[in-house]
């Protein structure tokens, strides 16, 4: 049972858009009211834009799954190969004098230009279709950034990172509880929450002094109560379940720095997710791969060729499979989904494609998952 993952802050584009927008039905709703970390009251909700990210969408297809600061990237070269394509069109019309200017180069050109404008004016859909698209994504990357920079979710992303590997984090959790400045309750709850699963070494009373700050800014302790009960009667939390994780940073794209680029990340640390299996994905991988461990021994295995077979004497394939179908009991999120889709791109490299279909009884937000927490907690 994996409580931390649904906690984590993320750090890829698609599972970003879904903890901090409003995505259902791969439509994301963005509100022109600027992002609070407040502690308390929730902003009130101005006018708002939908956009569709579906499958026609190249883009979104391409960079769902990267992390957040290599789609501003890759935003803002879209941007300047669009910038270059469109002067490239009014250069064009210039030379053949339709933009009212008349010159001997322009008539010494009319044949040339001619035929550019012919192959030009053919792929002005796609060219249109291509603004639409990078409108689109300016927008949502931009609603994204402005969450990223105002409640510092790349500190919590990288602080996270730490507890799950068993490392100490830069900044003591206390001092960024203690933080009026980082994050909200909620996002400082999340963190306190993946802390307190993972630790096995947290005393009874650090955890009065954590909790007596959370709840002085508002917070609600019933999440807490439910996951320390879980914590006395389950075994099912391993210490290894993480191991992996954890960021690097590398220096951020220049272009990305400077004022005039659509997506401003000056403050915001460029942090690159090292690949690493969640649990979820170390069980796929240990069912696939016909391996044997602590891992798989809750599992049952049927063969559907052998009909009312004792199940304890059906003999297990020794191959391994390359189609798995992931069905998630109890809410799932993107960043799973990602994990599986990483491993399974990972394990495709060679001559056989691996497949893997993943579905749960309801894609949660951490927001959302709290709430649940909070309502089980209640009843403790």
């Amino acid at each position: 049972m994996d409580l931390a993952t649904m906690l984590h802050h993320t750090w890829t584009y698609q599972a970003l858009v879904h903890d901090v927008l409003e995505l259902e039905l791969n439509r994301v709703v963005i509100s022109d009211t600027p992002p609070s970390p407040g502690i308390n009251e929730a902003p009130k909700r101005g006018k708002t834009k939908e956009y569709d990210l579906n499958a026609n969408d190249k883009f979104w297809l391409s960079h769902k799954g990267s992390p957040f600061p290599q789609v501003a990237e890759a935003v803002q070269e879209e941007l300047e190969s669009y910038r270059s394509s469109e002067e490239e069109i009014k250069r064009i019309k210039h030379a053949m004098g339709l933009d009212g200017g008349e010159s001997d180069e322009a008539i010494s050109m009319i044949s040339d230009a001619t035929a550019k404008l012919t192959t030009t004016v053919s792929s002005l859909p796609e060219l249109l279709e291509r603004k639409r698209l990078i409108d689109l994504h300016t927008n949502v990357a931009t609603a994204v950034l402005d969450h990223i920079k105002v409640r510092k979710l790349d500190q919590f992303f990288e602080t996270e990172e730490k507890l799950l590997n068993r490392q100490m984090p830069d900044t003591p959790l206390i001092d960024t509880l203690r933080d009026p400045a980082c994050g909200s309750t909620e996002d400082k709850l999340r963190l306190f929450l993946i802390n307190y699963i993972c630790s096995d070494s947290l005393s009874d009373s650090e955890l009065k002094q954590q909790m007596a700050i959370l709840e002085a800014a508002g917070a609600d302790d019933a999440a807490v109560k439910f996951v320390k009960r879980w914590k006395s009667f389950t075994k099912m939390v391993s210490r290894d379940d993480h191991l992996g994780a954890g960021t690097k940073t590398v220096s951020m794209f220049s272009k990305l720095l400077n004022h005039s680029s659509q997506l401003v990340m000056e403050g915001v640390k460029n942090l690159v997710p090292k690949r690493h299996n969640l649990p979820v994905t170390k069980v796929v991988d240990a069912i696939m791969e016909v391996k044997t461990g602590a891992e798989t021994d809750e599992y049952r295995y049927f063969d559907p060729k052998l009909m009312r077979a004792n199940e304890s004497a059906v003999p297990r394939t020794r191959a391994p499979a390359n189609d798995a179908i992931v069905f998630v009991i109890g809410g799932g999120n993107y960043v799973e989904y990602q994990n599986l889709m990483d491993y399974r791109k990972h394990k495709s490299q060679g001559a056989v494609a691996k497949r893997i279909t993943y579905g749960t009884t309801e894609l949660v937000t951490a927001s959302q998952f709290i709430a649940q927490l909070t309502r089980l907690g209640s009843q403790v």
